[in-house]
């Protein structure tokens, strides 16, 4: 090998090293710069940043959400309790609730938000709301998630947290929220996590289409196939509850549905829908001031099509119902 060619190897593992080094340099004050300026107001950071977020996504705004100390109440579940709101609750009860739903999640996405509502506390939770629909009875101990969920948010862990800094979308949200800290006058994500999916439907127009309502009145299974157990959402639930509020009174929901998303009587989705239902009804049962509240049953509201936009997403009238049975819950406690 010639001196010009080695010298020229020497040269290119000189500059690689140095691209390396400069890489791992900007890839670390990054992510202590994402660290600093915390993009989801997860509390992290040790500078005084102004609290809340920007308008964003229920996943991300729950970080913030879940750890704002005027809530001593909260709401857990996907869009089928997402109608449930914070404010009508606090006037039946006296109790300051935030939404921490977040659509197209189950039980793990749930339990999440949960775990991070309760160990933000600095007093014990008044009550917990927690939406039970078909996705709580899959006997996969897995817990499966269909859609992204941002799991390192919530993580115990730094190094977990600091790992999921490292994102793409995590760069992305740097600027928003270097905007809202340093805007006399930021807009910011509704607090209390309320999101009225009903008026979306109305812009679409879905309550006039004739093509929703022939969907709606064709009956589907819906009971989640599990008649024998064993239901590992209940038995996450019962520990987590267990070990961070053994006292808090709690409501489980059965969330409603359309009558031809229920059940034939006799059925093996009707066994299925009947074994979900008793595992959650047994978890009720074992631990005080709990109770389940059940809309997934045949009753007038869940026969008129108008009530709902498709088999498991109603309208604002049933929500106020749902509400006010849950209030009359909470308040029994007492």
């Amino acid at each position: 090998m010639s001196s010009s060619t080695s010298s020229s190897e020497t040269r290119w593992r000189g500059f690689a090293a140095t691209f390396a080094l400069a890489a791992a340099g900007l890839a670390l004050a990054l992510l202590a710069f994402a660290f600093l300026v915390d993009p989801y107001d997860s509390g992290r950071s040790p500078l005084k940043l102004k609290p809340g977020v920007s308008p964003q996504g229920p996943r991300t705004a729950a970080a913030s959400r879940g750890r704002d100390p005027q809530f001593s109440g909260a709401i857990f579940g996907n869009s089928h309790i997402q109608l449930v709101s914070p404010e009508a609750l606090k006037q039946q009860t006296g109790i300051a609730f935030v939404s921490l739903i977040a659509p197209a999640t189950g039980p793990r996405e749930s339990l999440v938000l949960l775990d991070w509502f309760l160990r933000h506390r600095k007093e014990p939770a008044r009550a917990l709301v927690i939406g039970i629909d078909v996705r709580w009875c899959t006997p996969d101990a897995s817990l499966p998630v269909e859609k992204p969920f941002p799991f390192w948010l919530f993580e115990r862990s730094p190094a977990a947290y600091l790992a999921g800094l490292m994102r793409f979308d995590v760069i992305e949200e740097i600027p928003r929220r270097l905007r809202y800290q340093t805007a006399k006058a930021p807009q910011r994500a509704r607090p209390d996590g309320f999101w009225n999916y009903e008026e979306g439907y109305e812009v679409q127009g879905f309550h006039n289409d004739p093509a929703r309502r022939a969907r709606l009145l064709e009956p589907i299974q819906s009971g989640g196939g599990n008649a024998t157990g064993p239901f590992p959402a209940a038995d996450a639930l019962r520990a987590l509850l267990a070990r961070q509020a053994p006292d808090a009174p709690v409501v489980l929901l059965r969330p409603p549905n359309f009558v031809s998303a229920l059940p034939v009587p006799g059925s093996a989705d009707a066994a299925a829908d009947s074994a979900c239902r008793d595992a959650f009804a047994g978890l009720a049962a074992s631990r005080p001031r709990t109770t389940l509240i059940d809309w997934r049953i045949d009753r007038p509201e869940n026969r008129e099509p108008d009530n709902y936009f498709d088999h498991s997403h109603y309208r604002l009238g049933i929500a106020r119902l749902v509400e006010a049975d849950i209030a009359a819950a909470i308040n029994r406690f007492r």
